[in-house]
């Protein structure tokens, strides 16, 4: 069948001991090495967690954030920890305004959120693992002092904003071009300082408390109220730093910001579909959408269309369209909005919403009206879809350029490199994304995370610190009263979207990938490969991706692709012309381009794993 697995670059591992699925071989080496000593899933998640900030600086750092979904079989129950800081006090509407910047800008400070990830990962440790501190952070600071190879995607990456680094943000450039030269595939690559910060941290907390949970406890203030938060503070209270508006500004983060933040917990949002209770995030984050996704597909015999048919792909990339598009409409912090989730996700309302799917392309965006309420999108997102060229409101030109190379005439503009999501070129035609790490062990837990922000690119390195800022506010709007609007203390809608799957109660999947919009389609076509056509997990994984820009990007400038499928040109020609002939605006990506989904299951008493083998970076580990 078009599309389908015949074979499998990798086999699923086996085993019974435990399973590290990560986006990167060393951050899976390094979660696997903590389950041999004795630790557990989720003290193997934090290791690995901390090293991806390391080993893939420019998918993540430690001034992002980590949403993470876990099962505790010691307390038998499934949890979200939300590792998504908020937006500062100080970012309003009206300080924006006075700037004259109506789309709030992909890089530079202005975007910066609480830093969320550390928190995050620290109260996942606290509370659901049993390992110390040192023996999950030591990882972190001996790949930051003594160094790790450089992946081709990191030295892509450097390359792509060497110029802005040069430039304007010379901190960075200290950094990350060390002798002035951008570091080459498989050099060695240290970052002594962000060492010896997290070197200090761990000497503060073992000095400040003797228990494991009290050392846990003492980094965390360390890191938000100690010298870490002051750092930050200093280095905010005087820097102005060039951004994608074309000038220079200084952030809206504080010092009281930082301390005033508390990672939290809460039960995650679940839908039953073909015997397994999916798990996913709240609308904080754009989880829900896979699970509309899966409340329209229901009604469909996506079995008898077969995996990767023109008529699967059309099928699940016109509901994503649909369920993007309320997505765009609806979700936001449920903190400062209600966000109608019943509504939503009920048989009713996917009844109505699965009779716009027709035999045609579909080319306008256009978001449902749950319970009777009336959508409102923002401007961004009411542009001309009747083309592929998308809206681009508000689009200003900072420094830097380029695109992707080698790929279809029909791809829509790229943003710069630096801006938004890390989606820089590489020689390979790939774009980069983020991470992501799951986590299986033997006494029946199970985690996902997906930690991202505060890339390289994002904004320049605190020069006291060793590491940036993020720009996750990039993702509110500005526009007034719409579920997305700026507001002190909100959280702004994260496209980190971790999965975890249940069957009768108990924990049997744990999946995702990083990608940005792309991650709950992605994982959406993983997991249909999985569950209605049989495919083991690197099956699932290896097999053709598709995915669509139809509605507009989470990212700066926000632009959209209406009618864009992009697909891996393995899905085979006929399905290219086919899905053409429907109307589909078709960009064909190289063979192995699209996707680093990784995965870990446990059934019948065994565990497996599997990792995304484009890139040749992502690997899964286990026995």
């Amino acid at each position: 069948m078009p599309g389908a697995s015949e074979f499998t670059t990798r086999p699923e591992l086996a085993g019974t001991f435990g399973m590290v699925a990560s986006t990167h071989w060393l951050a899976s080496a390094a979660g696997m090495s903590v389950l041999e000593k004795g630790g557990n899933a989720f003290d193997a998640a934090v290791a690995a967690g901390l090293v991806l900030q390391i080993v893939e600086p420019h998918l993540s750092g430690p001034g992002g954030e980590v949403p993470i979904i876990g099962f505790d079989a010691r307390h038998g129950g499934t949890f979200v920890v939300d590792g998504q800081g908020p937006a500062p006090r100080a970012a309003t509407l009206g300080a924006f305004a006075a700037l004259d910047v109506d789309l709030i800008p992909g890089n530079g400070l202005l975007a910066a959120c609480v830093p969320g990830a550390f928190g995050a990962w620290l109260l996942l440790l606290r509370d659901h693992g049993v390992a110390r501190l040192r023996d999950v952070i030591s990882y972190a600071i001996d790949y930051a002092g003594g160094g790790y190879p450089v992946v081709p995607a990191l030295s892509g990456a450097i390359a792509s904003v060497a110029g802005l680094f040069r430039d304007h943000w010379p901190s960075s450039a200290e950094v990350y071009l060390p002798g002035g030269q951008v570091p080459h595939p498989g050099a060695r690559f240290s970052n002594p300082q962000l060492a010896t910060t997290y070197q200090r941290i761990l000497d503060e907390a073992e000095s400040a408390a003797r228990g494991r949970d009290e050392q846990i406890e003492a980094a965390r203030h360390v890191f938000y109220e100690g010298f870490v938060a002051e750092a930050l503070a200093d280095y905010l209270d005087f820097a102005e730093v060039m951004d994608s508006t074309g000038h220079p500004n200084g952030g809206l983060l504080a010092y009281d910001d930082i301390a005033a933040w508390r990672p939290g917990a809460e039960p995650p949002l679940t839908y039953d579909y073909e015997g397994l209770t999916v798990c996913k995030t709240q609308p904080w984050g754009q989880g829900p959408v896979f699970l509309q996704q899966l409340a329209l597909l229901a009604g469909f015999d996506l079995a008898a269309m077969g995996p990767g048919s023109a008529d699967f792909i059309h099928t699940v990339v016109e509901c994503a369209k649909l369920a993007f598009a309320d997505r765009e409409a609806w979700y936001g912090d449920p903190k400062f909005t209600d966000v109608p989730l019943r509504e939503l996700l009920s048989p009713g309302y996917s009844d109505e919403r699965r009779r716009l799917v027709g035999p045609a392309a579909s080319a306008d965006l256009v978001p449902g009206s749950p319970g009777g309420r009336q959508p409102r999108l923002p401007a961004f997102a009411e542009g001309p879809f009747g083309h592929a060229n998308g809206t681009g409101h508000g689009r200003t030109r900072g420094p830097g350029g380029g695109g992707d190379p080698g790929l279809d005439p029909h791809l829509a503009p790229r943003p710069d490199p630096g801006t938004g999501e890390p989606t820089v070129p590489t020689s390979a035609g790939r774009r980069g994304d983020t991470c992501h790490v799951d986590v299986a062990d033997r006494f029946g837990n199970l985690v996902s995370a997906t930690p991202s922000g505060a890339w390289l690119q994002s904004s320049p390195v605190v020069p006291a610190l060793g590491f940036c800022l993020g720009t996750r506010a990039q993702m509110f709007t500005l526009e007034p009263r719409l579920p997305a609007t700026l507001a002190p203390g909100k959280r702004p809608r994260t496209t980190l979207s971790p999965s975890l799957a249940l069957r009768d109660g108990e924990p049997y999947l744990a999946f995702g990938t990083p990608g940005g919009d792309q991650q709950d389609q992605w994982t959406l076509a993983f997991f249909l490969n999985h569950v209605h056509f049989g495919m083991n997990l690197q099956q699932a994984i290896d097999a053709a991706e598709f995915h669509t820009r139809h509605f507009p990007s989470s990212f700066y400038p926000r632009e959209a692709a209406p009618r864009t499928i992009d697909v891996e040109e393995r899905v085979g020609e006929k399905v290219i012309a086919e899905l053409r002939r429907r109307g589909h605006e078709v960009a064909v990506y190289p063979p192995w381009s699209l996707g680093r989904v990784s995965a870990v299951a446990r059934r019948d008493g065994m565990l497996y794993a599997a990792a995304n083998p484009r890139g040749m970076q992502g690997y899964a580990v286990g026995r």
